[in-house]
């Protein structure tokens, strides 16, 4: 355990910068020096792996340009750490950790922890947590969206003591290794990380010995109090009250109910909670996560909401508390399976997100893509040694803002700077696949007078008889949404292309498992935009030409959303101006009726008089959003009801208080569609 310091002395704030520096610079020489040893693409084409610097006491002091969903639950790991050896850490000790009910995330990202004495104490050490390609589990790669017991995902690991005093536990690594595929690759990234921390143990003896360990000591307790101190600054601005927002994560296996996601915050002065009790139980399925993940979705969001400029640390986590039933999706108790853990993050993410834009408008953003979209092509190559894995992980549409569009197939704030995608080189090199197609999906970005950024379209040919195809992702039903008035993006889609025709390789749309795969066959990869940010109708009509000329916009797309008349490649002033007048005299506002909230959980059903759905042109039983023009569209199913008034929405008082309505206010309400050609270009 850790041991008492003596107590700490001031630091000069020039020295307190140059140490701050000095260990996130140590991250980046961290990670340079993993991106060039690893053995897998995955580490380093796509870098999908995470540093940090860790104190005695487990608190988060450094990282660079990592990600935060590897870093935050870090905590979570040393911790188990510190519970489980005690007393039992030396010099030369390393440690693993993927448990997900003990604060991993899916089994294949495998944290490595390496403690660093001085003074015979632990005082800054390094962690790294790097996505292994395979861990074993029941398809090629290990994670599928129809796992449904967390034995399906792969070997996990409870904290275990992999290497004593600098001496590899040969039994347990062989136990290890001879439970996944590739285990030369893994054999090499394991090195690699290994060799890594040692190599951030030598900068931080250095370190050490330039200012001494009680100045090191010093400095990272008034870094991590200054960023409390921050946070907390920026947390009493804002208005005591509660925000609430409720996301959907598509249906998964056999359940036709959308999975709700739930963030209550409630501001109390300088601290902040986020409460997600509400949330669907587990899921038979998938999409579920430990109890690290859902905070690290939180934390995510309120860090970019509230002190976006400044280096991270565990100060920025002090004033906010998470509360995630265990027994909900966002805890969830063994054996439920984890492997769609990121996409229960990136709804956490939604959700928070959702209810922060009410908090903080000035900073709303549309949606983002909201999942992690994996996908698996694994099979075994006659003309090579050992079975291939291909790992895609295609990059989505930002989401619009006030200032400006969203990006085009990029990662966003909550990913850090992994790769938007594989190089073609690589994956060529690797595996018996062919890249045929790799371009920005045309229609794909929420519309808006600030457009969503664009997804990608990504065709890969399998070039071998047999392989198998594994998809793990989230909204190919429910799109990423808008805000202030603004579209969805298109959603996630994955097919296969065989003799011409495109086929659904699953039931459940974005989960899959194990789809077999013949030569020939083309995978068809297509991931959603980013969510809109206000009216399409007020969107500059030279920037949509601009759209249309650069591949992003269909001149379809542009009559029907935009209300822009371009078809000759130029814009039709007059009849541009007859359309959009045309089109917002049709637009229709129903009047906010509150009732009490139904006792059932599930989707948020809304009532109108049925002769008013069949008038506007909307579906019963289908999902519908509520267009709030100073906040975030929510997602609703309407129905049919008795005794309504024409023009009047029955909705839960839950919803009116998501969306600060009162009894009388108007309302805007959409069929939840996606834009014409963006399901299936």
């Amino acid at each position: 355990m850790p041991t008492e310091a003596e107590p700490l002395r001031a630091v000069d704030p020039i020295e307190l910068e140059i140490i701050q520096e000095a260990m996130i610079s140590i991250v980046r020489e961290m990670r340079v020096n993993l991106v060039a040893t690893a053995y897998s693409s995955i580490i380093y084409e796509a870098y999908d792996f995470s540093c940090v610097l860790i104190d005695g006491t487990g608190q988060i002091v450094a990282l660079a340009e990592d990600n935060p969903s590897h870093i935050f639950p870090v905590p979570w790991s040393v911790r188990q750490m510190f519970d489980t050896f005690g007393d039992d850490i030396r010099p030369g000790d390393v440690f693993l950790h993927n448990d997900p009910y003990t604060g991993g995330t899916h089994l294949n990202d495998i944290a490595m922890m390496f403690p660093v004495f001085a003074e015979d104490r632990l005082v800054l050490f390094p962690c790294v947590r790097a996505h292994w390609g395979d861990v074993g589990g029941t398809t090629p790669g290990s994670i599928s969206g129809k796992s449904t017991e967390i034995f399906h995902d792969g070997v996990r690991l409870p904290i275990v003591k992999i290497a004593n005093g600098g001496e590899l536990n040969r039994g347990l690594f062989d136990v290890m290794m001879a439970n996944m595929r590739v285990p030369r690759e893994r054999r090499g990234d394991f090195m690699s990380t290994w060799g890594t921390c040692q190599v951030a143990e030598r900068r931080i003896v250095e370190l050490f010995e330039r200012y001494g360990v009680a100045t090191v000591e010093a400095a990272i307790a008034e870094l991590i109090d200054r960023a409390e101190r921050r946070t907390r600054q920026r947390i009493a601005a804002l208005a005591d009250r509660e925000y609430v927002y409720e996301h959907y994560l598509d249906p998964v296996g056999s359940d036709a109910e959308p999975v709700i996601a739930r963030a209550r915050i409630r501001i109390d002065g300088s601290n902040l909670e986020v409460d997600f009790s509400g949330s669907s139980g587990q899921t038979r399925a998938a999409m579920n996560a430990g109890p690290a993940v859902a905070a690290t979705g939180a934390f995510i969001v309120l860090k970019a909401f509230l002190d976006s400029a400044q280096p991270i640390n565990h100060g920025n986590f002090r004033p906010i508390s998470i509360t995630a039933p265990e027994g909900s999706f966002f805890n969830a108790r063994y054996p439920a399976s984890c492997a769609g853990s990121s996409e229960v993050r990136h709804a956490a993410i939604s959700a928070v997100l959702g209810a922060m834009s009410q908090a903080m408008p000035e900073r709303m953003a549309g949606d983002i893509k909201g999942t992690s979209n994996h996908i698996y092509i694994g099979g075994k190559d006659p003309e090579r040694p050992e079975p291939f894995i291909f790992y895609e992980y295609p990059a989505g549409g930002t989401g619009a803002t006030a200032e400006g569009d969203g990006g085009d197939a990029l990662r966003n704030f909550a990913e850090g700077d992994f790769a938007s995608i594989q190089s073609v080189e690589s994956i060529e090199h690797e595996s018996p696949l062919l890249v045929e197609r790799c371009e920005i999906r045309r229609d794909s970005g929420g519309a808006g007078r600030h457009r969503g950024g664009c997804g990608l379209r990504r065709d890969v040919r399998v070039l071998v008889d047999e392989a198998l195809l594994s998809v793990s992702s989230n909204k190919n039903i429910l799109p990423p949404f808008g805000v202030a008035a603004g579209w969805p993006g298109a959603p996630n889609n994955f097919s296969v292309i065989r003799n011409g025709a495109e086929l659904a390789p699953s039931d459940t749309p974005g989960q899959v498992q194990g789809f077999p795969l013949r030569c020939g066959d083309i995978v068809v990869m297509r991931s959603s935009g980013g969510g809109g940010f206000g009216d399409p109708l007020e969107r500059e009509p030279s920037r949509i030409l601009e759209d249309i000329a650069e591949g992003r916009l269909s001149v379809d797309a542009a009559r029907l959303i935009y209300g822009i008349v371009a078809d000759t490649g130029a814009i039709d002033t007059d009849a541009t101006t007859a359309l959009r007048a045309g089109m917002k005299a049709e637009r229709r506002r129903l009047t906010a009726d509150p009732v009490p909230d139904s006792p059932a959980a599930g989707r948020i059903w809304c009532e109108l008089a049925s002769g008013t759905i069949a008038r506007l042109g909307l579906r019963e039983g289908g999902a519908h959003e509520i267009l709030d023009a100073g906040g975030p569209g929510l997602r609703i199913w309407i129905r049919g009801g008795e005794g309504i008034d024409e023009d009047t929405l029955r909705l839960p008082e839950r919803i009116c208080q998501a969306l600060n309505l009162r009894r009388g206010d108007g309302v805007a309400l959409r069929p939840l569609l996606e834009p014409p050609g963006a399901g299936m270009p």
